[in-house]
């Protein structure tokens, strides 16, 4: 029976990788794309598409950064993508007759195939024209509302005015390109903002953003209501409800029935465990139907701690709204059960009278009442700072992208004088160096994840950059075209840096 209405949910997921297409396979690489479309996305857009079917609207925002988009829309990723599918097919038939194998295991091969043969349905049926054609009626039908962000995911604060400005336009511009609306809101790569960043956001056309509870704190501000930050309006993550998903020490994917990540079958590459009570000396063999009970038990809590935490905010005289945000990724790539959970939320928020929005409708009901506040710096990484991206570990990948950006602009004004026409020249020296400023690179390095990958992607992507300037500046022609060519914003327009 549905209860009493008692407040509102933004549920905010974050959908990004970095460009990994010819760039290595394994264990990052193209891998890392192919597992979270298929564990992640897939099944997430598919629950979303059964929502809407059923006339739910105003459910979620997305965030999509536009260098995922491009990957998701590419003729070569979407190529490899259906192999890729096939062959998790093929590896469940190999596990099925594997000499020795369990009845375990041949239980685990036996699901693995249906989820292997459901997931090459869906992408055939939904993908096979690109990931914007698979996103674009959630949009268009007010399903999910869309959030922005700059080109490849580089850190805002950390960039010189001008790239800033040119990473955001052409990454709002793809956004529009790409799926026909111009977001009004953006998802700023790592939650990073600084002093000063909301007038940027305000000429662009930003009309609104999530900032983590940390940083609206340190600002005054509470998670409970929408604040005006210049002309831009802010909400923040709320951490106690995040936390329920998203803590490693006490979130719902540590439950025991859930598939651990960790846990590999190498011959096949499945993960053929459960993460196990502690107190029991190996891990036991993965259920899948003790997964999904415990993915709907674990969504009745959630929502049950969303009314609790709406109740109490009502009773204390605060304004019973509240947002929570969480990495796209995490709800099926790293929580195998993740999308279940999810779908499982969205459908009991409303019966237990918890209204779910957008940022978008929040902002609109708030706005003429929001107060202001002056951000400071601050994100939702480590230290709620941008030490992840600039702290000792990073202090030297730092200061290349620092060198990298300011000969950016150096070069563009250059060889652009103002009136100048559109330069393909230049607007491939812009890519290449928006792709070596992506916040990625930095991370990896300070969470010591593939170090030694986001090194040597960004020692590349710097060598390309400097090849292209050195060839601008002397005139000398340049017939290479890098991997990552015209997909990745293919309209960017280098002038805007002038």
């Amino acid at each position: 029976m549905t209860q009493r209405p008692v407040g509102t949910l933004c549920i905010v997921l974050h959908t990004h990788l970095p460009w990994v297409a010819h760039h290595g396979t394994w264990p990052v690489g193209e891998e890392w794309l192919h597992q979270a479309w298929s564990a992640s996305y897939l099944p997430l857009v598919d629950a979303l598409h059964r929502l809407a079917d059923e006339g739910r609207t105003d459910l979620l925002s997305l965030g999509l950064t536009p260098v995922l988009a491009a990957q998701l829309d590419d003729p070569y990723c979407l190529r490899e993508m259906h192999l890729w599918l096939g062959r998790w097919r093929l590896r469940a038939e190999e596990l099925a007759v594997r000499p020795g194998a369990d009845a375990d295991l041949r239980d685990l091969a036996a699901h693995e195939f249906r989820a292997a043969g459901a997931a090459i349905e869906t992408f055939e049926r939904g993908w096979r024209s690109g990931g914007s054609a698979a996103l674009r009626p959630l949009v268009d039908a007010g399903t999910v509302e869309l959030l922005g962000g700059p080109a490849t995911h580089p850190v805002l604060p950390l960039l010189p005015e001008p790239v800033a400005r040119l990473a955001l336009r052409s990454g709002l511009d793809d956004a529009a390109v790409r799926l026909g609306h111009r977001p009004a809101g953006i998802w700023a790569p790592e939650c990073a903002v600084a002093p000063g960043l909301d007038r940027l956001l305000a000429r662009e056309g930003v009309g609104h953003l999530m900032v983590d509870e940390p940083t609206l704190v340190a600002a005054g501000g509470s998670t409970d209501r929408v604040w005006l930050a210049g002309d831009v309006a802010v909400v923040g993550r709320d951490l106690e409800l995040t936390d329920h998903v998203w803590s490693a020490r006490s979130g719902y994917p540590r439950g025991a029935d859930y598939r651990d990540f960790h846990a590999f079958d190498h011959p096949s590459g499945f993960r053929t465990a459960r993460v196990t009570d502690p107190a029991h000396p190996y891990k036991r063999p993965y259920r899948p139907e003790h997964a999904a009970e415990r993915a709907r038990r674990d969504a009745a809590s959630f929502v049950g701690a969303v009314r609790d935490r709406l109740m109490r905010r009502s009773a204390a005289g605060e304004t019973p709204l509240a947002v929570v945000a969480w990495d796209t990724e995490l709800f099926g790539h790293w929580w195998h059960e993740g999308p279940l959970f999810l779908e499982h939320t969205l459908r009991m928020l409303p019966e237990a009278g918890v209204r779910p929005a957008t940022l978008a409708q929040a902002v609109a009901e708030q706005r003429d009442a929001a107060r202001p506040v002056e951000l400071p710096t601050g994100s939702w990484g480590a230290g709620k700072d941008l030490r992840l991206w600039a702290g000792a570990p990073v202090a030297d990948l730092a200061h290349e992208a620092r060198q990298v950006a300011e000969h950016l602009v150096d070069a563009v004004r250059r060889c652009s004088p103002s009136g100048s026409a559109r330069c393909p020249r230049l607007d491939d020296l812009a890519r290449e160096a928006l792709l070596a400023l992506s916040s990625d690179w930095a991370f990896m390095v300070s969470r010591d994840s593939a170090a030694g990958y986001a090194r040597e992607r960004l020692a590349g992507h710097v060598r390309r950059f400097c090849e292209l300037a050195d060839g601008l500046l002397t005139g000398r022609p340049d017939e290479r075209r890098g991997p990552a060519g015209n997909v990745v914003v293919p309209h960017l327009d280098a002038r805007v840096l002038t």
